[in-house]
């Protein structure tokens, strides 16, 4: 969430900036900043009364002392009218910070100077490509006909459990699942990151305190009696472990890494684009989350996206690396990479990572800051990144790796897995 006092400073930068994002509803900067200003008047009003209010009871004490009960009865009956006026500003006071709060929620961040106006996503710009990519020509079929092949992915015993995007592993399947996972969380903690396991469900709070709601609220899955959420992804958990915290700079950065379910309705995707793997209802995630000095977070943007880029590397797989356009970013980022993988049976590139700079963005609603040596609490600067998303990894590794033998298991993750081939 912007905060209003920037909205204000930076009017023509914010205008741009929307602008650069295709969002049409630029008139929520005007609107936050009038609801700021009738804030503001009745917090003065509000001042000036009680202030009247005080000076009027310290009058009475004095009248009172002196014998002068009539005119300490009349003060009373003063101080009674102001009281009334004071719970009636209190209460416009209060409406008024609850449609300011709202219209904030309303306005997304304001993108990076980097980040190139555009609407969807072929206005992304590729920034790094790891080679030539080709199909593999007749005969290569796509993951979910090896997952039946093979016996490694059930979708039909999956839409008779749950429904449909919700797949039953099986067997190597199901072992190659779990490999990746536990590769990936090596992976992170070797390059520093403590490992967390946080609650799959979280709090209305904490939704908004990452932004989550109320902008994707239509995408999650909501347990009504309760009041809380399946988590899309663990960014949400585990950014709101630093919900209301106050970090000490010498304590920057706070680096976690986190496996997960993840849990998305994604309402109204349906076709052969969503097909298998390529979109689920529930999928399997390792998250890193990075709580950094305002000063040094675009370094450590750029330092996430090279450890992305070696797990890639090491998956042996043919992917690329795009910096997103303004209108192809999420709500919350200031600057977002993706990470797409090749398939080559379906010839076409699938995202499997985003890294993203939210600024100050989350930080202002988790109210998350850190005092430096000048001892003033400043907001941090938060940032998030799949390392990795495992569908779409396991959908290019299947389709990628087939032989007429069977699907040869890239050497890091046989390891793991104990196997390097599904025949």
């Amino acid at each position: 969430m912007l905060q209003v006092n920037f909205l204000r400073d930076n009017k023509e930068r914010i205008s741009e900036g929307l602008v650069k994002r295709n969002f049409k509803e630029l008139h929520l900067v005007d609107d936050a900043i009038a609801a700021d200003d009738e804030r503001k008047k009745y917090q003065f009003g509000l001042d000036q009364n009680l202030a009247e209010m005080n000076k009027i009871s310290k009058e009475i004490g004095m009248l009172m002392k002196e014998g002068k009960r009539e005119e300490a009865e009349a003060a009373k009956a003063k101080t009674a009218e102001y009281k009334e006026n004071s719970q009636q500003l209190q209460q416009k006071l209060k409406e008024t910070e609850s449609r300011l709060q709202e219209i904030l929620y309303l306005i997304p961040n304001i993108p990076h100077s980097k980040v190139v106006a555009g609407t969807a996503a072929e206005d992304n710009e590729v920034v790094y490509q790891s080679h030539d990519v080709e199909g593999l020509g007749e005969g290569a079929i796509p993951h979910w006909e090896l997952a039946k092949k093979y016996n490694l992915i059930d979708f039909e015993l999956g839409v008779k459990i749950a429904g449909a995007g919700f797949p039953v592993y099986l067997g190597k399947g199901a072992r190659l699942q779990r490999a990746l996972v536990q590769y990936f969380l090596d992976k992170n903690t070797d390059a520093g990151y403590l490992e967390v396991n946080p609650p799959h469900v979280v709090n209305e709070a904490s939704g908004y305190g990452t932004g989550q709601l109320p902008d994707k609220e239509g995408q999650m899955y909501f347990v009504n009696e309760d009041n809380l959420y399946l988590i899309p992804t663990a960014e949400v958990p585990v950014t709101n472990i630093y919900r209301d915290v106050i970090l000490d700079e010498k304590d920057l950065p706070v680096k976690n890494t986190a496996f997960s379910q993840c849990y998305r309705r994604e309402a109204g995707s349906y076709g052969a684009h969503v097909r298998g793997l390529n979109r689920l209802h529930q999928f399997e995630k390792v998250e890193i989350v990075r709580i950094e000095h305002p000063e040094k977070s675009y370094e450590a943007l750029e330092e996430m996206v090279q450890h992305v880029k070696g797990i890639l590397e090491d998956l042996e797989l043919p992917f690329r690396i795009l910096r997103l356009c303004g209108g192809d970013m999420g709500f919350t980022s200031a600057m977002t990479y993706d990470f797409e993988v090749w398939s080559a049976a379906q010839e076409k590139w699938l995202e499997v990572s985003s890294v993203s700079n939210f600024e100050t963005f989350q930080a202002n609603r988790l109210k998350c800051r850190y005092k430096g040596s000048e001892g003033k609490a400043q907001l941090v600067h938060t940032l998030n990144g799949s390392a990795m998303a495992l569908p779409r990894i396991m959908a290019a590794l299947l389709e990628n790796n087939q032989t007429e033998n069977g699907i040869k298991i890239p050497a890091k993750v046989a390891e793991y897995a104990r196997f390097d081939m599904i025949s």
